[in-house]
């Protein structure tokens, strides 16, 4: 064969032929091996945030990581936190646990952390089954949407929910990754999610802080990306037409991830119950009037809204209102279509529904919401939230969705009534949400920027706590920080309400603080040694309240003793008792109340047992000798 046929012959051949299959796996392998690899390094030397959901922060209890917001949150600083609810890392057998979802109306913005209707719920279930272990959690974020509540649903199913509550959708257009927000990176709802999904990796990370340094690096744009407030720096696009593409992919992209939502939760056979959104309709203008041939300005249908109130026209009023709502180009109030897509995804899915856009107008005056209910454009005032916190309470009744093997203590006309009096709310954090409030319309978009006050014009103290108010909206020390040092100055002051009230703030927000519960026992003794007992009943009842046990009921015992009231007394000594049964000083006041009530039996036998355990005890011989002739 010539040489030239023999080339020929060659190069018939198939040169992938040839080729192992293990080549191919190779070249597959190297870049997965790369990112494993990769992704391990970046976890063994704890590169970036912590993203995972729950953080222990003591032995068996969890709270909600206060980085998990950086898995939502690309540009913007100061990301938001959770309103830090503690929980059980095993869910205990006699738990009820309620977890809500939501955003910064859910989490009770500006009421923050005491004020939000989750706290309500958590109170009445604490009042009705005193017997069990109430854990309500509250995950919502303020300036976040859909998206990130759906990234937490898997999360939270996996903590063994008895039932998930949600306020949302006010935040679809401008929450993070919403359409219009400074957080959007993509347009598609499923790449959005996806994105989500692998923001849970470290390379991810890494990925986005390499964009991130690289696009600082090339911006021109020299304007400062934490100045003024979050609601001011995540509206992106500022003109949203109504019906325009953009008003209808954030309503497709609500519709989507609810419909997410509910299929997990359903899939896994949690109760679930949803709300609708309120609004203040009639003393919010809107913020961008848009001049569109395609619709009348919201300008001009605000105040024709107005002139129909004006001659009580009020049906038509509230038409209008809702109609300027939508037209309103900053779209920081949800559409009315966002209110018909969560009854339409209620009413497919079978799910339990409460309206509160109906609740509240009917609580307004002509039907109408407005300042009456709300702080702000959006945010219910703290009796709105407790009034969405008993429309919540109904439906689970109504629903059956309680506490199984267990009933209310207290009669239902009574529940809300207590509940609210009872509300753990403190003056520190009313004058916080009054200055949050100040500050929000103290920027864009309530008014022009050049026309902002500084934050001593708005915020001008009054007395001390006003003064620890700015500190704190200014970042000096915490929340829990700030109240123990109003307690303690209130303390100083001999101010013992103000003393109580705010302690009783803090061991609400952190009941596993026993350092807490250390210092109110230090104060009360310090009260009793210098005989005021008015005093020192006040504290002690603060703890009876909060964790009853043996200490403070002893000594809630011993001062009734003391002030005549026998039968008060005893309820207290018999209760330290079952806390502690080898308190002898409890066991001998309790034999002597006995006897005074003349319970000369149940005095006799408790003087008896205290003696077997101590014959040297000098008061009880004495008490023994004078009931041997009374048995």
């Amino acid at each position: 064969m010539s040489l030239s046929k023999k080339l020929i012959k060659s190069s018939d051949k198939n040169p992938a032929e040839k080729t192992p299959f293990y080549f191919y796996l190779i070249l597959i392998l190297i870049p997965l091996l790369f990112f494993i690899l990769l992704e391990s390094g970046l976890r063994l030397f704890n590169y970036g945030y912590n993203l995972s959901m729950w953080v222990e922060v003591a032995e068996g209890k969890y709270m909600m990581n206060w980085d998990v917001s950086h898995r939502y949150f690309y540009t913007v600083k100061s990301n938001p936190t959770s309103i830090k609810d503690i929980f059980d890392k095993e869910k205990a057998p006699n738990a009820f646990r309620v977890f809500v979802v939501g955003e910064s109306s859910a989490a009770g913005y500006p009421y923050l952390p005491m004020g939000s209707f989750s706290r309500y719920i958590r109170k009445r279930l604490e009042l009705n089954y005193p017997d069990l272990k109430i854990e309500v959690i509250n995950t919502a974020l303020s300036a976040t949407n859909s998206f990130t509540i759906r990234d937490f649903i898997p999360e939270i199913l996996e903590q063994k929910p008895d039932l998930i509550l949600m306020y949302a959708g006010h935040n679809e257009y401008y929450g993070a990754l919403g359409v219009g927000s400074q957080e959007s990176v993509l347009s598609s709802t499923g790449l959005v999610n996806f994105l989500l999904y692998m923001n849970k990796f470290k390379t991810t990370q890494l990925i986005r802080d390499i964009l991130k340094l690289f696009v600082e690096v090339v911006a021109d744009d020299n304007s400062d990306p934490v100045s003024g407030t979050l609601m001011s720096r995540m509206a992106a696009e500022k003109e949203i037409e109504f019906n325009s593409e953009k008003f209808n992919a954030g309503l497709e992209q609500f519709k989507a991830n609810m419909t997410d939502i509910i299929e997990m939760v359903k899939d896994k056979n949690v109760p679930i119950i949803i709300s609708t959104l309120a609004s203040n309709l009639k003393d919010q203008s809107p913020f961008i009037s848009i001049e569109s041939k395609k619709s009348p300005s919201a300008d001009k249908i605000f105040n024709d809204a107005k002139a129909e109130f004006a001659a009580q026209n009020f049906n038509r009023a509230d038409s209008l209102f809702r109609y300027a709502k939508d037209l309103d180009g900053l779209r920081f109030r949800a559409p009315e279509k966002i209110n018909t897509i969560i009854k339409n995804i209620a009413g497919i899915y079978s799910i339990p529904v409460i309206d509160t856009d109906s609740l509240f107008a009917s609580m307004s005056q002509s039907g109408i919401v407005g300042d009456n209910l709300m702080t702000d454009h959006l945010h219910p005032t703290l009796d709105g939230n407790q009034a969405i916190g008993n429309l919540f309470y109904e439906m689970m009744r109504k629903k059956y969705i309680l506490p199984k093997n267990s009933k209310e203590i207290i009669p239902i006309e009574h529940q809300h009534q207590l509940t609210s009096q009872q509300f753990v709310f403190s003056t520190f954090d009313s004058v916080v949400a009054d200055y949050r409030i100040r500050l929000l319309k103290n920027d864009w978009p309530f008014i022009n920027p050049k026309l902002k006050k500084s934050l001593w014009d708005i915020c001008t103290p009054k007395n001390f706590i006003d003064t620890i108010a700015v500190k704190f909206l200014l970042g000096q020390k915490s929340w829990d920080q700030n109240i123990e040092s109003i307690a303690d100055e209130s303390l100083s002051r001999g101010n013992v309400k103000g003393l109580v009230e705010h302690m009783r703030a803090l061991i609400y927000q952190y009941p596993i603080m026993i350092d807490l519960y250390d210092k109110l026992e230090a104060v009360a003794l310090g009260f009793i040694k210098k005989n005021e007992f008015d005093n020192a009943a006040e504290v002690l009842k603060l703890e009876y309240e909060l964790k009853p046990n043996s200490f403070c009921a002893k000594w809630l015992g011993q001062i009734e003793l003391t002030k005549g009231n026998t039968l008060e007394a005893i309820n207290y000594l018999e209760e330290s008792l079952v806390h502690n049964s080898e308190d002898e000083q409890v066991m001998y006041n309790l034999s002597g109340a006995y006897a005074i009530v003349e319970n000369y039996k149940k005095s006799y036998e408790l003087i008896t047992k205290l003696l077997k355990k101590n014959p040297n005890h000098a008061g009880a011989n004495k008490v023994i000798n004078q009931l041997r002739p009374l048995i």
